[in-house]
């Protein structure tokens, strides 16, 4: 599966970073661990709203091609759902960007911290 060979890179890259740091980093392997627990759980929420939306867009479709006035009047409704849904992805969107602006910044900081920190020995 693809997201096994990513998982597999990110926790060889993991295992490289330590090394070169010398040893175990506990504190940022939870810190790690838990950003992408919250980055995965973040894009299966996504991925569940856009099969939802695949979905209403198959029945709409149905509906338009019966060209019944009932199914018809029940698209408006099935519609306003797909437009609900498409802000919903946005807004989890916008919110995975700015956890991950900030984890990254907070790692450029702690990697700063911890050069400064090596140099000074």
């Amino acid at each position: 599966m693809e997201g096994d060979d990513d998982l597999c890179w990110e926790e060889r890259g993991t295992e490289a970073e330590e090394e070169r740091q010398g040893g175990g980093g506990g504190v940022e392997e939870e810190a790690r661990e838990r950003a992408w627990e919250a980055f995965s759980s973040g894009f299966r929420e996504v991925q569940g709203v856009l099969e939802e939306n695949r979905l209403l867009i198959s029945q709409v479709n149905d509906n338009h091609s019966s060209r019944l006035p009932e199914n018809l009047t029940k698209n408006v409704a099935l519609i306003r759902q797909i437009n609900a849904n498409i802000s919903k992805v946005l807004s989890l969107y916008s919110r995975l960007s700015a956890n991950f602006s900030t984890l990254f910044s907070s790692a450029s900081s702690s990697s700063n911290t911890s050069e400064i920190s090596s140099k000074k020995k």
